[in-house]
């Protein structure tokens, strides 16, 4: 068995209740080395971020990286767009999804793989507010039934 190589650095909660995901994809992320630092330190936010494609590239906007405290003063905006590094027929693939109605690209996940930044995207559709009622049901029936069964043992 090899080694999981895989750090999440931090993960989009709020996409996975807003959103039904229907297929993921993975992305290299174009980053300038003090944002690198930034998110090994944790300081980065995927809330309220979201992916387009432009000009056959795909960006995410809406992304913050906290400047890294001891650069100098040229530190990249923090809320900057950030291109996602795919192939072409991935790029393709996307953006004909993204068209459909209703249908649009989140990120999910930001994590280290072998010393590389990549961006989990998911490709979703928004949820109705009756959806989001019936899973936070759903998931204290769940925590009920845990806590049930832990009592017993």
């Amino acid at each position: 068995m090899e080694k999981e190589t895989r750090s999440v650095v931090v993960t989009n909660r709020k996409a996975r209740h807003e959103y039904t995901i229907e297929e993921t994809h993975e992305a290299g992320i174009a980053l300038a080395g003090t944002e690198v630092k930034s998110i090994r330190a944790g300081k980065v936010s995927l809330q309220d971020s979201y992916c387009r494609v432009e000009d056959g590239e795909v960006w995410v906007h809406g992304m913050y990286i906290a400047p890294y405290e001891f650069a100098n003063r040229w530190a990249p905006d923090p809320q900057r767009p950030r291109k996602l590094l795919l192939h072409r027929d991935e790029i393709h693939r996307l953006q004909a999804r993204a068209e459909q109605r209703g249908l649009t690209i989140v990120p999910l996940k930001l994590y280290f793989e072998r010393g590389y930044v990549k961006i989990e995207i998911g490709i979703g559709r928004g949820k109705k507010l009756y959806d989001k009622r019936q899973a936070i049901a759903e998931r204290d029936i769940e925590r009920e039934r845990r806590r049930e069964a832990a009592g017993r043992e």
